[in-house]
């Protein structure tokens, strides 16, 4: 599968995590934790590209550098 950028931020206002894919219009998720919006996010991403498949769509190329999040030392 391609790999999109995901930006994961929480949002008080939905009380929850949001994941939004910049470079697919329109495609988001959300989750109780980080993890499930992660995890959403990449169901969205593939129904995206599925039905951009489909209806004969352009699939965009992933155009920006894929950075993890920085983890905690030992």
């Amino acid at each position: 599968m391609l790999q999109y950028e995901i930006i994961i931020f929480w949002s008080e206002e939905d009380n929850a995590y949001i994941a939004h894919i910049p470079e697919l219009p329109g495609c988001s998720a959300h989750g109780e934790t980080y993890e499930r919006a992660l995890e959403e996010a990449q169901v969205a991403m593939s129904l995206w590209l599925d039905t951009a498949k489909e209806f004969g769509h352009p699939i965009p190329a992933p155009a920006r550098k894929l950075v993890a999040p920085a983890t905690g030392g030992n």
